[in-house]
């Protein structure tokens, strides 16, 4: 094997990693080979246990592909405290809030800390951490079972609680977004549960930040809810907006000191 095949191999890899599925057309489009070289690359990955083949093309194999909240916690921290800075300025006294597991929705719990007259329910150990203290805050737990990667909880018992309570306004996380399929996680019981908690609330708002927009590390979905707000930070590109505005969705752009830029719809 020459190299450049090697190289390319490498590349596939990496690719499948970090975008979700890669089909044969992409891939040979992208490295301008022809179909038959990729599927002889992708033969040779299967063997060597580093990829999976699937219909059409293939998907990474990893023993945990999915990182956990920890790990997560530290990736772009100016942009998910630019984000939760919005979103905390949205929220009214008085108002009943949802917040979804993950390290944007922690940082959102963060701000709310000194809030007034706030009932605040989570699905996740981060938010319940940063309110334990919160005296002001009326906290609701929604229990279920512990996912231990995502510090989140999901399941029968998170799910019929949820049927016990309205809310102002729900804020979600996701691994990745598409415009075409919505919010990508790494378990069904985490996208089902982002779709219920869609439909309990009012407004609903999708937290995540640049590099996830586009994104599809999994194969669990949830369609993104209707008439909800898609909230990023300023490194989108208008590339990355473009395909998630065109389907009708609202996308708020956040700059560093957390306020919405304004751009071109």
């Amino acid at each position: 094997m020459t190299r450049g095949s090697q190289a390319r191999r490498d590349a596939i890899v990496e690719l499948a990693t970090t975008s979700g599925l890669a089909s044969v057309e992409e891939l040979a489009a992208t490295f301008g080979v022809t179909a038959s070289t990729i599927r002889r690359d992708l033969q040779a990955l299967e063997s060597a246990g580093q990829l999976a083949r699937t219909f059409g093309g293939a998907m990474a194999m990893a023993a945990h592909p999915e990182a956990s909240l920890r790990q997560r916690t530290g990736e772009e921290f100016e942009a998910k405290r630019a984000i939760a800075a919005w979103a905390a300025a949205q929220i009214g006294p008085g108002e009943a809030v949802l917040l979804d597991s993950g390290s944007t929705t922690g940082a959102l719990a963060h701000e709310l800390r000194r809030a007034r007259d706030l009932t605040v329910a989570t699905t996740g150990l981060t938010a319940l951490q940063e309110l334990a203290n919160a005296e002001n805050v009326h906290v609701e737990c929604l229990g279920g079972t512990l996912r231990h990667l995502s510090q989140g909880f999901v399941g029968p018992l998170a799910e019929a609680a949820l049927t016990r309570m309205t809310f102002d306004r729900a804020f979600l996380g996701a691994d990745g977004v598409t415009a075409e399929d919505g919010i990508c996680e790494a378990s069904l019981q985490q996208t089902r549960l982002k779709e219920l908690m869609a439909q309990r609330a009012k407004r609903v708002y999708v937290l995540v930040h640049a590099a996830k927009l586009g994104r599809r590390p999994f194969h669990a979905w949830a369609a993104l809810p209707d008439r909800c707000m898609l909230v990023t930070d300023a490194k989108a590109g208008e590339a990355d907006i473009a395909p998630f505005r065109a389907r009708g969705v609202e996308v708020v752009v956040v700059g560093a000191d957390g306020v919405a830029e304004q751009r071109g719809a």
